[in-house]
């Protein structure tokens, strides 16, 4: 299993509704091929960032299975608006 771990940087005062959005579009990360888990953190010391992190059965289960499904573009079209700078994704493996 690896970690999809995303820094997704919104405006604050928008974040209830950036919330709402990300649990709108959870279930279409729940229906993709290899998904495992899904948790939103939001930084304490900076809340205009959140950390998306989506355990996935692989690196190919979130690149192929998630990203070129239509779920990829719901979630897209329902959080995208609310990012104020690109998305920063990498994958984690755990090491101990």
């Amino acid at each position: 299993m690896i970690h999809e771990l995303a820094t997704l940087t919104i405006d604050p005062a928008r974040a209830a509704a950036f919330e709402a959005a990300v649990a709108e579009a959870r279930p279409h990360f729940e229906a993709a091929g290899g998904f495992v888990s899904f948790a939103l953190h939001r930084s304490v010391e900076n809340p205009a960032r959140y950390h998306l992190v989506v355990g996935w059965e692989s690196v190919e289960a979130h690149m192929i299975d998630f990203r070129e499904s239509e779920g990829f573009q719901v979630w897209r079209s329902l959080a995208g608006p609310f990012f104020t700078a690109p998305p920063c994704v990498e994958h984690l493996a755990q090491a101990i």
